[in-house]
This record gives C-alpha cells, structure tokens and sequence, in this order.
C-alpha cells in the first residue's frame, strides 16, 4: 500500500519506518521541514533506540521519504495515518486543534489528488482523542473539505508504542485494534497492520478511542499504587520490591482480567476489611495513601450511583434479584447489595429480595451480625419465588444469574432492569427498560 503518515513524532516516525521496513510505500508528512530533511538523509528526528537503522534502510531502498507536501504523499495513498500532537490544556482538556488541522488539509488534499488503485481511501487517527473525536471533528470537517462523491472512510486505530521500546512494541503489539464502522476501511486496516503475531479486533469507533485512555489511567493508576504501598511499607522495614515482585507472579487474580469487569461495588469479608486495615496503618505511621483511600469512597459513589438512578426513575417498588457478594453464596458480610438495600429502605422504598441460596435461620456468626445490623427485618424482606420478588415491581435490581431469575426478568420485566452484574446476557439485555450500571 501507499501510506501517508501526518505527523512525524514519536508515533508518527516509528510507526512510519516501520510500515515502510515491511515493504510499503510511506511518505511522511511534516510542518517542520528539518524533520523531512533528517528523514531523507537516512537519520530520526527523534531519539529511539533502533528507529536510525529502520529508517536508514528503508529510505535506501525507496520505501520512506519525508515532505512538507501533503498533496504528494495523499496522492494515490490508500491510508492516511493521523500522528499528530494532542496535548493537554491547563486545565487538561484536550487540544485538538492539531488534529482539525491535519484533517481539513486532507480533505483539500482529496481535491486535487488522485485516488489509489483500490479507488477508496482510509483516513485513520492513531493520535490519543477523546471518545467522539472521530465522529464529531474528523467526519464533519473531511465532509466540509473533501470533494462530493469522493470514496473514502474513517477509523481509529490507537497506538500503544512506549517511549524507548517503540520499535519492539510496534513489531509485537499486545493487538490490533481498529474502531470503524465501514467495513471496507476495517479490512484495509487490517491488511496494513497485518503480519504481526497479534489479535486483530474491529470495534465501535468511540469504544477505540476509549480503549487507550483506560489503557494509560491504569498504566498510572498501577505505578501510583506500587509507590504507595512503598511509602507504607518502607518505614516497616519491608523491602517492598520484594512484595511486588511476589506479587506480581499471582497471573490468577493480581496480573489477570480478574476484578476487571465492569459491575457493582467490591465487597465481602476480605476486601472492604483488608483495605480499612492498610489505610489504619498508614495513618498511624503518619503515611498519605491517597489513591487507596479514595477507593474506598469510589466505591460508596458506585452504590450510589444505583440509587440515584433507581430514584430517578420513580417508583416505590424494587425487587432485588441476589444480596450476597458473590452468587451461590450465602456471605452477607458487607455485601454492597445489602448496602443498597439498607439505603432504599431508608428512603421509604418497597423491597423484596429473592436469593435462592440465602437462608436467614442458617445465617450464624458475624455474617447474621452482619446483616441483623442492616437488615433487621430479612426475613420479612425475603420472598419465595422470584415471581413474588417482581410482582408489581417498578424495578428490578439484579446481581444473580440463576437460570430462574433470567427466564423471569425474560418473561415478564419491570419498567426498569438495573444490571449490577454485567453477566446476565443478551436475553435480559434485549428486554425493554434494562439499564447496566456501566454501559
């Protein structure tokens, strides 16, 4: 393929040197016509081990060259890379200025060019936008410059190449990720980016450009907690370094998809607990754990983001499907259902509770504490059936999956269905008034 690689950064140059080393033709485009001069002469206008070699050989055999001429390298392109700049504001906003820029000039661009053989082009945004970037700057403005009736499609495809290990990340990518709706630009996409030992997934465009922020806010939200159990553990005398490299090598829970799926709160006897006994520890050694301790708080917001939605919807009525912490178990212990309810019987609300496992005569130690302290009148709250628990409900609030509750929210749903599982499948999703708490 012709590819056309706007923005000769990071990003840009080694994504440009490295499509060009698998034997397309790349130009790369630049404002700065030092960076298109370097390009030319073989050397990176960045520093990034391996890139010299990668573009020395590929500029050698013709295959990249670098220009401040958009409409030259648009000619005949099939892709369009966008790797420009998006810096953050001061008050961490995003500037996309750069971005409206590169596309507008594409558009003028498609004017006075020549399509590719294939006769339709693909514009594609690597650089890090904002979820509805694509849908509402990049259509729009390729709609305002571009000719009438030029074949042409859009996606974003985000990059995950790390400063210093570029190169190697671009050849062994964790995926592929392309967010499109045309399936022709998918499939072209797909083909460019093909030969590498990677999953290939076409996604929802503002699911793409979503993937790489969550990817980034874990990536900080991971080095702000081995520092902060550092800075805890350091005045215990633990080396904690040690800790994190025991703990790092459980792929079962702590390196792993586990805890990862979007649903209700955390709870149970070991986390809530285990927490509260961290931060204890922190305060009286006179440590700050600020982003430990607002997981605490962030996930009281996420149970109360259910009420305020279930308030939201009117209605005095609520079933709640499941009140342990995990289904088929009978552990109340700070279950984040119990919570729930305890909230909306404090409110005035109507609740019937059906959980097929949960026997208040068979509750015994701090679990009947537990939910005595909350709960006082379970017994009276729990019904037989789950047609009892929907019978008039206004809403139904479900965690559990049993094969029952399923088939009864099918049949016959309350106006509104809170998912707080996230598991319950395309049979109660496709039911009128399903709401999942996180999508």
């Amino acid at each position: 393929m012709k590819v056309a690689v706007l923005g000769l950064g990071y990003a840009g140059m080694v994504s440009a040197a490295c499509l060009a080393s698998k034997g397309h033709d790349v130009w790369g485009v630049d404002v700065d016509a030092s960076k298109s001069r370097l390009v030319n002469d073989g050397a990176s206008p960045v520093v990034e081990p391996g890139l010299d070699v990668l573009i020395s050989d590929a500029v050698r055999r013709g295959t990249l060259r670098a220009t401040t001429d958009i409409d030259a390298a648009v000619d005949g392109a099939d892709i369009v890379l966008v790797c420009v700049g998006t810096p953050a504001t001061d008050h961490g906003r995003v500037d996309l200025r750069q971005v409206e820029a590169a596309v507008s000039d594409i558009g003028r661009a498609f004017r006075t060019t020549a399509p590719p053989p294939r006769g339709r082009r693909s514009v594609v945004i690597r650089s890090t936008v904002p979820p509805g970037t694509v849908e509402e700057l990049v259509r729009p403005t390729l709609a305002r410059f571009a000719p009438a009736g030029c074949s042409y499609g859009v996606a974003m495809v985000p990059e995950f190449l790390r400063e210093g290990s570029g190169v190697s990340d671009f050849f062994a990518p964790p995926f592929t990720v392309i967010g499109t709706d045309d399936a022709l630009v998918g499939s072209d996409v797909a083909e460019l980016f093909s030969g590498f030992d990677a999953r290939v997934h076409i996604v929802a465009t503002r699911t793409a450009e979503a993937l790489k922020y969550a990817c980034n806010a874990f990536h900080a939200t991971k080095v702000s907690f081995a520092n902060e159990i550092a800075r805890l553990f350091r005045g215990m005398g633990i080396d904690s370094r040690v800790v994190m490299e025991l703990f790092c090598e459980d792929d079962q829970l702590n390196i792993s998809p586990a805890y990862l799926r979007p649903g209700f709160a955390f709870g149970g006897s070991c986390l809530p607990k285990d927490l509260r006994a961290l931060l204890y520890l922190a305060r009286v050694n006179s440590v700050d754990l600020p982003m430990l301790s607002a997981t605490l708080e962030s996930n009281e917001i996420t149970i109360s983001d259910v009420v305020d939605r279930i308030i939201a919807h009117g209605g005095r009525n609520v079933a709640v499907l499941g009140l342990s912490f995990k289904m088929e178990t009978d552990d109340l212990r700070e279950s984040p259902n119990v919570i729930l309810c305890e909230t909306l019987l404090g409110k005035g609300y109507n609740i019937r509770i059906y959980d097929p496992i949960v026997k208040p005569a068979r509750l015994i130690g701090t679990n009947q504490s537990y939910v005595e302290s909350k709960l006082s009148h379970l017994q009276r709250l729990l019904t037989d059936s789950v047609g009892d628990a929907l019978a008039g409900a206004d809403v139904a609030v479900v965690s559990s999956r049993d094969p029952l509750v399923v088939a009864a929210l099918v049949a016959t749903p309350p106006p509104l269905v809170v998912d707080i599982s996230g598991r319950l499948g395309p049979q109660v999703e496709r039911v009128p008034g399903y709401w999942g708490i996180g999508w």
